[in-house]
């Protein structure tokens, strides 16, 4: 397994201080920032746009993930992208064109990720891995944070690992030739994650942790994300 990832969600953050708090998880020596959008539609929730995004842009440089839980996602590239997405994941259970927006998302040159709901079968997985740069396993029901870990979606992270290892798709949905070593695909989990629920999903075969409540909770932010990578 490769190092692990920890991205903290902006969407736990006091959207007061956007540019304070990005700045905040960047000094806590995070790898990303995960920054969530719903439309109100396909989760019944509302939150931050692609102007806020683009705010938190110039407040930091770090890698900026974004999750969209949105209909239509296909709409939302080209404004997400200018805004500064560096990636932009998607749900499948929100388009019947997912290949078309997977390729799309990667023509412009930023990474791509393909979502999952907990309730929506892993047995859909293995047809995109190639076409997308990381699988996005929901851990509690999207739209809300704060919920409480789902820990039968440990057995979706084991069958997403196991599929990568058995067909050889590494980083990025790639198969190595001849002689190439490339790290492990990247599977991400987001929901519920702390210092109790990370271990479980580094063992099963997530590398990508995207953890909220827990972080912005209280003080020390980067013992917190330190913790988390052991």
């Amino acid at each position: 397994m490769s190092d692990v990832y920890v991205e903290p969600s902006i969407f736990a953050a006091d959207f007061g201080y956007l540019a304070d708090e990005a700045k905040r998880v960047e000094e806590a020596g995070a790898d990303a920032i995960h920054f969530d959008i719903m439309d109100g539609h396909f989760v019944p929730n509302l939150s931050l746009s692609p102007r806020a995004l683009a705010a938190v842009n110039r407040a930091t440089d770090l890698y900026l993930d974004v999750h969209i839980m949105v209909y239509k996602p296909f709409d939302y590239i080209e404004r997400l992208i200018e805004s500064g997405a560096d990636c932009i994941t998607f749900h499948l259970e929100a388009t019947e064109d997912i290949e078309e927006t997977l390729d799309y998302i990667r023509k412009c040159n930023v990474h791509a990720g393909l979502a999952f709901c907990p309730e929506t079968s892993e047995s859909l997985i293995p047809k995109y891995l190639d076409k997308c740069d990381k699988i996005l396993l929901m851990t509690v029901h999207p739209g809300f944070g704060g919920q409480a870990f789902m820990p039968e979606v440990l057995k979706k992270i084991q069958f997403v690992r196991g599929i990568c290892d058995k067909l050889n798709i590494r980083k990025g949905g790639k198969v190595p030739k001849e002689g190439e070593t490339l790290p492990p695909f990247d599977i991400q989990v987001d929901g519920g994650i702390d210092d109790q629920t990370a271990p479980l999903c580094v063992k099963a075969g997530a590398n990508h942790l995207v953890a909220g409540t827990y972080l912005f909770k209280g003080e020390g932010m980067r013992e917190k994300i330190e913790g988390l990578r052991q």
